[in-house]
């Protein structure tokens, strides 16, 4: 059964089989499947779904609170055990928000960031909205992006990386196309394409920062918990939800359902912290991004 899998495993790490296999399909409608299944009451179901998802990925759920699951759903959403994840204290340093492997990350530049090598994108196209694009590409010109994509076995909750306070959260309805590095490399502009949210935020300072939730295929939804309706592909609108959310350093924001990408917006005067690097892996609480 392990040669079997392991066989599988480097099979799908063709770049074009794993691109067919995960991209051309109905995304939108196998996302909305996987949120109806996600919700199934059935022990059977519930059981079977875990250990198939087990089969494909690395899941490990030694460090989860629980280890009995309703759903598919609580089990994508799982909390941890407490202090597993401890938070940088260092008031200079912006923390990750969630678990993750660090994508591409850099310099922003003439209102220009990357999603991989050789493919570029604007926060003009990222934003969508006339009213954030005239506001915030200009407010972070030289300063710092940082993409961070969450695998589907991986803790899916996301946290505020610093005191911060929540003033808006704008959604934008879009596709499901796959978020993992093949498809950056192939799909131009793919986070201006896909659902997202953007968070406008600052620091208690007064800095202002953007994160962005981006979903990907089989994410059913975004939880965010300063709004009170579930943001998924079913939800058309008002897109621009008035916010007014303060929180701890640490403290949890929101879930994802499967997994997908966040990225994080930072004016000048931050810079990424040390060993922040493309293929880093890091988890909620670790150091980010750090004061000049």
């Amino acid at each position: 059964m392990m040669k079997i899998r392991d066989k599988f495993q480097n099979l799908m790490l063709q770049e074009d089989l794993n691109f067919l296999v995960t991209n051309r399909i109905p995304r939108i409608t196998l996302t909305r499947f996987m949120g109806w299944w996600s919700q199934l009451r059935n022990p059977l179901i519930v059981k079977a779904s875990i250990a198939v998802w087990r089969w494909f990925t690395d899941l490990d759920l030694s460090e989860s609170k629980q280890q009995t699951f309703a759903t598919l759903h609580a089990c994508f959403t799982r909390e941890l055990k407490p202090g597993l994840r401890p938070i940088d204290p260092n008031p200079a340093v912006m923390s990750s928000p969630c678990d993750c492997i660090v994508g591409a990350c850099g310099v922003i530049s003439d209102g220009m960031v990357f999603q991989a090598k050789g493919f570029p994108y604007t926060l003009d196209s990222l934003l969508s909205s006339p009213d954030l694009a005239q506001r915030w590409p200009s407010a972070l010109e030289g300063g710092t992006f940082v993409t961070m994509r969450l695998t589907s076995s991986m803790y899916h909750r996301f946290h505020a990386p610093c005191d911060a306070h929540l003033s808006h959260v704008t959604y934008i309805s879009g596709d499901t196309w796959n978020v993992n590095p093949i498809a950056l490399a192939r799909v131009k502009e793919l986070f201006c394409k896909n659902e997202r949210a953007v968070l406008q935020m600052k620091t208690a300072e007064g800095t202002p920062f953007l994160i962005v939730p981006v979903a990907a295929v089989l994410v059913a939804s975004m939880r965010f918990h300063a709004v009170d309706v579930l943001l998924n592909l079913r939800y058309k609108g008002p897109n621009d939800i008035p916010c007014d959310a303060h929180y701890s350093k640490g403290q949890e924001m929101g879930w994802f359902e499967h997994g997908s990408t966040i990225l994080v917006f930072v004016p000048p005067g931050y810079a990424l912290a040390a060993g922040i690097e493309n293929g880093k892996r890091i988890r909620m609480g670790e150091a980010l991004l750090v004061k000049n």
